[in-house]
């Protein structure tokens, strides 16, 4: 009993590490760090501690049904706004407050088991039915092998623990239930640990020091921190003297002035970059502001301009709604630039490039669709990987898709892309509702 409490509340401890303003992480780490209490109960009541074990009891019977539904509602993005999750949170509430009453004036055990189950089963069996559920309708691979990875681990675990745990304990309440539910929490436990070296489980993924990534990574780097000081000051030498040149222009001269008003909103943008290294090969760290996403685009697309019109490219931005949201301006205008980037290079030989900022169901959504060659279905589940390309261009070392999807996460927001051979590409950056401050 004591390596159950030692290996769920470890468990609990990782998660909540790894991402500690990530809710979903957060409820996980809640509700395993709740079960994990239950394998203390023995441990106190062999030492004489018959009332904190009761204590302890009651939190774990309780608690962790209570945290597992929270988890999976929030996981399945069954709640769309904070307001209403935080009215689910306090409704399901309710059951333990009235067993909590129920516990000081009574101590017939058998009713508090029989109560206790009516409510804990529909708790257990809607939190699986709504992991499920959140498989089927994913439509992003990556997001859908995430959650598949979480269900099949969380699932069985959950069914075995209410049939031979609380309606065990109804049905024959001196059933010896834990040699059957260890070998659940062994199985999820081995599979959990599994996944976090090969895939990943709620954003924690292990890997080895020696691994070629790890020492990949390492070395590139090395080479842009070696390389920073170098470019930036080079950028600083290229914005003054565009600064200089610009004011020996006449003022009739317009148009130069307009190339020259871009050269140097580029170099700014490059030095703000540069000046904050954590970028694609260091952790991000965010500076979030309120951000007008559509003037953030509008000034992205200008500074892309001549570019994707040398490549014969025409753009059609659609702005159906103009939010203010809560954001990094720097790393997701970098973020929009590496997308349209992307699109220009899967279309070598011109193209169209649809640009739109729209509602989602979730909250705000800017894609960037282009009718390029597309992505092989096999290798659409590797895309945000650092390193991958598909070789569109000798140019890309594909590090951009992984930067798009490191902001968007830290951010707590999310990225998805779908793509077709020969049908393009679509890329959509996806902010919940909680970070939009205006929505227009």
């Amino acid at each position: 009993m004591l390596f159950y409490f030692i290996a769920l509340f470890t468990a609990a401890v990782i998660v909540w590490l790894n991402n500690r303003r990530n809710e979903s992480n957060r409820w996980a780490a809640y509700f395993l760090c709740s079960a994990s209490i239950g394998g203390l109960c023995d441990v106190l009541l062999e030492n004489g501690y018959y009332h904190a074990a009761n204590i302890l009891q009651f939190f774990n019977y309780t608690v962790t049904p209570y945290g597992v539904l929270v988890f999976s509602l929030i996981y399945a993005d069954a709640a769309e706004d904070r307001r209403t999750r935080w009215k689910h949170k306090v409704y399901l509430l309710i059951p333990l407050l009235f067993m909590g009453a129920y516990e000081l004036v009574s101590d017939n055990e058998q009713w508090f088991f029989n109560l206790l189950l009516l409510w804990s089963a529909p708790y257990y069996l809607i939190s699986c039915y709504l992991l499920i559920m959140s498989v089927w309708r994913e439509r992003d691979i990556r997001l859908k092998r995430n959650r598949f990875i979480t269900t099949i681990i969380v699932v069985p675990t959950l069914l075995a623990v209410l049939f031979f745990i609380y309606v065990a304990k109804v049905v024959s309440p001196d059933f010896e239930f834990f040699n059957y539910i260890s070998v659940f929490i062994i199985y999820s436990l081995v599979v959990a640990l599994f996944c976090t070296f090969m895939y990943g489980v709620l954003g924690v993924k292990l890997r080895f020091e020696h691994d070629p990534m790890e020492s990949a990574m390492r070395a590139v780097s090395t080479g842009a921190s070696m390389l920073n000081h170098t470019i930036k000051n080079e950028i600083g030498k290229i914005a003054i003297s565009t600064e200089n040149l610009k004011s020996l222009l006449p003022e009739t001269n317009e148009q130069s002035k307009q190339h020259m008003q871009i050269i140097m909103n580029a170099s700014n943008h490059m030095l703000e970059m540069m000046s904050r290294i954590h970028s694609q090969m260091k952790d991000i760290v965010l500076k979030e502001e309120a951000v007008q996403l559509m003037e953030l685009v509008e000034s992205s697309l200008v500074q892309h301009e001549a570019l994707l019109n040398g490549k014969g490219i025409s753009v059609e931005a659609v702005y159906e709604i103009t939010p203010v949201i809560l954001g990094d301006a720097v790393h997701i205008s970098e973020a929009f630039g590496n997308l349209l980037m992307n699109a220009s290079e899967a279309m070598p030989n011109g193209g169209r490039i649809k640009v739109m900022l729209s509602a989602h169901k979730n909250g705000v959504e800017l894609s960037v669709q282009d009718s390029g060659i597309g992505i092989p279905a096999d290798k659409l589940s590797q895309v945000f990987d650092p390193f991958f390309s598909s070789g569109k261009s000798g140019r890309n070392f594909g590090l951009g898709l992984s930067y798009v999807y490191n902001v968007m996460q830290k951010s707590g927001a999310k990225a998805v892309l779908t793509s077709a051979v020969a049908q393009g590409t679509r890329a959509a950056l996806i902010w919940p509702r909680k970070k939009i401050l205006e929505d227009e």
